[in-house]
């Protein structure tokens, strides 16, 4: 394989992810309106290239569109569902784009609720630690999830995620940590539950 542009890459890489998550190729207008340029040229231009230097290829569709990449259909066909790693999540809830996801992690269809439904994030800090999660540790979160009290949650306060404990309280919704060095946190305006967590994932290396 040639030598890829920065541009190329983040190309090649849209088309992975996208391809990974929807099962099939983004549409010209699709990356049209991610990278933000107005004419189909500039997206043509690097699609081109790309096929030029062999990464990706054309499908047998009538519009000629892009072909899932071998290492999409591996994946797709093998018998392992991907859950993503996300760095941060936006006010708006899980975004699925490589502006937020920092990998994928493989498991057996049945280790996961809703694995298309999930996403993972890895936890910072000791707040929740007499619950067993430790700084580090990776949480399994389904999005879709309806969340109860007393379900460990992944939350937006302030602007920030974090993972605690959905409490309600005569009608008042709080966050409690699983450490007594750490206060509960009462939203002053609003709470957002991301996503209720169902699993997590440790190394111990």
């Amino acid at each position: 394989m040639k030598i890829l542009t920065e541009k190329q890459k983040a190309v090649l890489k849209f088309i992975e992810n996208y391809q990974m998550r929807n099962g099939h190729s983004p549409t010209l207008r699709v990356m049209r309106e991610h990278f933000g340029v107005s004419s189909d040229n500039s997206i043509l231009k690097h699609l081109k290239a790309l096929e030029a230097k062999g990464c990706i290829k054309k499908d047998d569709s009538p519009r000629g569109g892009i072909a899932l990449l071998s290492k999409i259909k591996e994946k797709l066909s093998s018998s392992t569902v991907q859950v993503p790693v996300l760095g941060s999540i936006p006010a708006g809830g899980p975004v699925l784009s490589e502006e937020y996801i920092e990998k994928y992690m493989d498991f057996s269809p049945s280790d996961v609720y809703k694995p298309e439904k999930s996403f993972i994030l890895r936890v910072r800090g000791e707040s929740m630690k007499d619950a067993g999660i430790y700084d580090g540790d990776l949480v399994i979160a389904c999005s879709t999830k309806e969340p109860r009290a007393g379900d460990v949650v992944v939350a937006l306060v302030d602007n920030e995620n974090t993972v605690k404990r959905y409490m309600k309280e005569r009608g008042r919704v709080y966050l409690k940590p699983e450490n007594d060095a750490y206060k509960n946190i009462y939203p002053e305006n609003e709470l957002c539950v991301q996503g209720v967590v169902t699993g997590l994932v440790r190394s111990y290396y």
